[in-house]
Order: C-alpha cells, then structure tokens, then sequence
C-alpha cells in the first residue's frame, strides 16, 4: 500500500506543477500604458472620470430640470464634466449616477449647443434658440 500512496501524492504534486507552468502571466509590464499611474494620468483616466463624476454629482439637479422641462441652463462646468464623461469615460460610470446613455447624449448635445466659455453671456445655448430634450418614446 505505500507504493500506491507514494504514486498518488507524485500524480497530484505532478498536477500541481502542470498547473502553475501553464497558468497566464499577469504582469503586463512590457506593454505601454498598463501601469498604473498611466492609467490614473492618461487621457480618459480614471482620477479625470471620478473627478468628472465628482461634478456631475454636483450639478445633478441642474440637469433632472433640464430633462424633465427643458427650461434650465446648465454650466460650463457641468457641461464641461459631462464632455469629459460621454467621450472619454466608461458609460457605465453615467449610468451609476442614474442618468440613461440616452439621457447622457440628450445632455451632450445640448452641451454642444452651448458657446464656448467666455464668448458669450450666461451659460446654455442662446436665448433665442432653446434647446429641450427629445421627446421620449
């Protein structure tokens, strides 16, 4: 009975060694970008997303009126945030403040329709061209 205790505990330390050979490496250290202070820093990271988020959280009053009556102006700020969410972020963060991807291209577009900071009064698009939500169907 020894001899086939022994040759079991040599199959599964056999098993073992098979296992760890072929298991994936992990470390993606040769690639470029895959560290993670290139993620934190780069275009679209993650401390630009969480902060973008940060001031949509802020301003998510703003734009529940704006959605449900069309008759508020968002900021730059928060139009600026909403840019940096819909264009370089995961659009699932948007949607963990609530906000539909469509609800999210409504507020894209009309932050687009927005002038630019500083060239002219207020915030939004002109006064004379209101922009409201599309309708839902």
């Amino acid at each position: 009975m020894g001899v086939r205790e022994l040759f079991n505990v040599l199959v599964l330390v056999c098993c073992l060694l098979a296992s760890v050979a072929s298991a994936r490496q992990l470390s993606s250290s040769g690639k470029p970008g895959h560290t993670l202070v290139a993620r934190l820093n780069g275009n679209g990271g993650l401390a630009e997303c969480w902060s973008a988020l940060n001031e949509l959280k802020s301003c998510t009053d703003e734009i529940i009126l704006y959605l449900v009556n069309g008759q508020t102006d968002i900021d730059s700020e928060c139009c600026g945030a909403m840019e940096i969410m819909t264009r370089n972020c995961w659009p699932t963060m948007l949607t963990s403040l609530g906000f539909t991807s469509e609800e999210g291209n409504i507020l894209r577009g009309y932050c687009d329709a927005s002038p630019a900071p500083g060239s002219g009064s207020g915030s939004g698009p002109a006064a004379d061209a209101p922009v409201s939500p599309a309708p839902a169907v």
